[in-house]
């Protein structure tokens, strides 16, 4: 008989093992790390098995999850009867039961695990999908039922774990929205068992670490949401923050009251990582609002074959501002009949290319343009070793930027800065 006080929004975690997969996210001092081992402890006291702990770097391991296993085995007075082993890691179970320990930073040790059934990702955001995958495939038993467990705190909503268990919009694949789970605490969906949990579901924190989570509020807004509130979002600092979706039809209706001189069509090339994207923008030169309304997107794709799958731009004879910095490939385009010039690049260009497109009041996007809609919703700034922001660098290489970029060449959006240095003229007396 072993009694332990756990906090409420555990227990029915704690004892539950009727799903192959249980998912837990939460922000700082939430407890779901220590209620993940105090399950595995349970377990593997109860039932003959082995079990198995993953960290992306195994040296990071022995100062987590093997001396939180440590700490309830001593609490609960059971270092008497299991054994801890340091080199290598592993804990003994009487029964023959045992826990070890592995890093996923050197995969071939992977390999020679037998008899796993239970197995247990700390951090599971910092583990690459390739990596969790190959972990899926070496759990296996003639008869024991399996059981993975995944713990991590809320990261950007481009990480693969949000992606694979609640949405991933480039696959137009859909499980659930997490803001249920946020309302719901505990789901269940598709024999996954997800939890949700924050700070104040840990009735043994101190008022005083809550106090200091409320204070993120106040100068790190993206850390509040992951520590305070436990919840999936952007990680930094929005590029286009009025970047906006709108149906196709409402926006081409929109396209079509602007005049033509306003319609332009920007190129990026690609070839191997990088893409050969075309956009078609329109500009409401009025209310300062730029409209996407059509993209092209492909890499691995020849100029020949380019050539051939947008043909409609030699017909229509719409001019195409591309970057300049492929000479030859321009003239290709131009030989086959393409109307088509080098925007202008310069030193620093990308910084007042990135300036000009933020200047618009709104950013209008066809939600037919995935990739561009994938690109610029959710882009930010990358930043430097001392945390600054890096204004010309992003969190990826944004090839739909790049094509508005090229096809806004020549044209100026006012900025609101320099109109509000410019004094009113007025009458001169004579």
């Amino acid at each position: 008989m072993i009694e332990k006080e756990v906090n409420p929004h555990f227990e029915d975690f704690v004892f539950d093992w009727d799903y192959k997969i249980y998912f837990l996210v939460g922000g700082y001092g939430s407890s779901k790390s220590y209620h993940v081992a105090l399950k595995i402890l349970l377990k593997l006291l109860k039932e003959k098995r082995t079990a198995l702990v993953v960290r992306e770097v195994y040296d990071t391991i022995r100062d987590s999850c093997y001396s939180l296993f440590e700490e309830i085995i001593i609490d609960l007075e059971l270092d008497n009867r299991i054994k801890l082993v340091t080199s290598p890691m592993q804990i003994r179970f009487p029964n023959g039961s045992k826990i070890i320990f592995k890093g996923m930073d050197n995969p071939a040790k992977l390999k020679s695990i037998n008899g796993v059934t239970i197995v247990w990702v700390e951090e599971c955001s910092e583990v690459k999908y390739e990596g969790y995958k190959e972990l899926l495939g070496r759990l296996r038993h003639p008869t024991l039922p399996l059981h993975f467990i995944l713990s991590t705190n809320p990261v950007g909503e481009d990480n693969w774990i949000y992606k694979h268990f609640f949405k991933d919009e480039d696959k137009e694949i859909f499980i659930f929205d997490d803001k249920e789970l946020y309302n719901k605490r505990i789901v269940i969906k598709n024999n996954t068992y997800y939890h949700h949990s924050t700070a104040d579901d840990n009735l043994f924190l101190p008022v005083s670490y809550i106090e200091q989570l409320e204070d993120l509020k106040t100068y790190d807004i993206d850390l509040y949401r992951i520590a305070r509130k436990g919840r999936f979002g952007v990680n930094g600092t929005k590029v286009l923050p009025q970047f906006e979706t709108k149906p196709h039809d409402e926006v081409l209706n929109k396209v079509g009251e602007i005049p033509q001189r306003f319609l332009r069509v920007g190129m990026d090339f690609g070839f191997e990582d990088s893409f050969n994207a075309i956009v078609r923008i329109a500009i409401d030169d009025n209310k300062k609002i730029l409209y996407i309304y059509w993209e092209y997107y492909k890499n691995q794709m020849t100029d020949d074959k380019t050539v051939e799958e947008i043909e409609e731009f030699k017909i229509s004879k719409e001019l195409i501002r591309a970057d300049s910095a492929e000479p030859k490939t321009i003239r290709y385009y131009q030989q086959q009949g393409f109307k088509m010039i080098g925007a202008k690049k310069y030193p620093g260009s990308r910084l007042q290319n990135t300036k000009k497109v933020k200047r618009f009041k709104k950013i209008i996007c066809s939600d037919e343009c995935r990739n561009t809609i994938r690109e610029l919703k959710n882009l930010t700034y990358k930043k430097d070793k001392l945390g600054n922001l890096i204004y010309d660098e992003f969190n990826i290489d944004p090839h739909t930027l790049s094509s508005i970029w090229y096809a806004l060449d020549g044209y100026e959006v006012a900025d609101v800065k320099e109109k509000s240095k410019k004094r009113p003229q007025g009458n001169r007396k004579k």
